[in-house]
């Protein structure tokens, strides 16, 4: 990692997106359902749907993005997921301020969170989650 912008970490940034792209549908999906049809709090259905999205992110990017090969699943999984809670922190601040302050319609402001917070997601789990250098000083 002595180079953080290369032909490869961009490749990896493509990858992310589409899977993020993915996830994007899982997570407008569920909160839309959450909100819509089950009458869940807004916020509370944007939280429901970015945690599942970021769940199958998590695989797909451990399968696709970045090949990991790490055998500490729950380990990485939970790194994951913190780096998404964060990650949800920081879409949920975003989403307040863009609907309460800026008064722009909630799917819209949402658009513009999920966009914030991929590179965010994306930097955070290349540094942590994905970094073979870190798994290996880890288990030696």
């Amino acid at each position: 990692m002595t180079d953080l912008f290369t032909t490869e970490l961009f490749q990896k940034f493509i990858k992310f997106g589409v899977v993020g792209f993915t996830g994007l549908f899982v997570d407008f999906g569920i909160t839309w359902f959450t909100k819509e049809k089950l009458k869940v709090p807004k916020y509370v259905a944007n939280a429901i749907g970015f945690s599942s999205a970021a769940t199958t992110n998590y695989f797909l990017n451990r399968i696709w993005t970045f090949e990991s090969t790490n055998p500490e699943i729950m380990l990485e999984y939970g790194e994951f997921l913190l780096i998404s809670l964060v990650g949800l922190l920081l879409n949920t601040l975003i989403l307040y301020l863009v609907v309460s302050k800026v008064k722009i319609n909630f799917y819209v402001a949402k658009i513009f969170a999920i966009g914030m917070v991929t590179v965010w997601n994306f930097f955070a789990n290349v540094l942590i989650t994905f970094n073979p250098e870190r798994v290996t000083a880890l288990l030696f």
